[in-house]
């Protein structure tokens, strides 16, 4: 996805992947996770973006707060069934429309469609992750939806 989504060649899509898996697992420790490392990661990645396309009038300090923010309403969202999907939606829509440099509600279909592939595979961990399970299934088919409708847009 990240060559793909970048237009980017082997050895920096690589490298690319190796920030947002770094980001990531920064991130991933619930409660104690660290923001501000997977913030700098995802910099990085960004930076790497940037340079790789040329084309892209993007801050990579932005693009990764943008990033990192969705993230912190996801997981609000999956721990808390008061907090509202909008905002996440919301905040997958400007980290989109900063990044691709578009129109905001035309990255709407795309935000939303992967927000309900994140609550597809919230459900899908909280059943004790089944690879059989036919949440699987249905994941896939919002993340295909969301991709989809990222690229019309863009």
């Amino acid at each position: 996805m990240v060559g793909a989504g970048f237009g980017m060649g082997p050895l920096r899509t690589l490298q690319g992947a190796w920030y947002v898996l770094r980001a990531n697992q920064l991130w991933a420790p619930y409660p104690d996770n660290d923001p501000d490392g997977a913030r700098e990661q995802m910099r990085r990645f960004y930076a790497l973006v940037k340079s790789t396309t040329g084309e892209l009038e993007l801050d990579p300090v932005h693009a990764a707060r943008l990033e990192v923010e969705w993230w912190r309403l996801h997981r609000e969202h999956q721990h808390d069934s008061g907090t509202e999907e909008r905002a996440l939606v919301q905040a997958l829509v400007d980290l989109y429309s900063y990044v691709y440099a578009a129109h905001p509600e035309s990255m709407r279909p795309a935000a939303q469609a992967r927000v309900d592939a994140m609550d597809l595979s919230d459900r899908w961990v909280e059943a004790g992750c089944d690879l059989d399970d036919p949440l699987l299934g249905q994941e896939r088919e919002r993340l295909v939806a969301s991709y989809a409708a990222l690229r019309a847009a863009v």
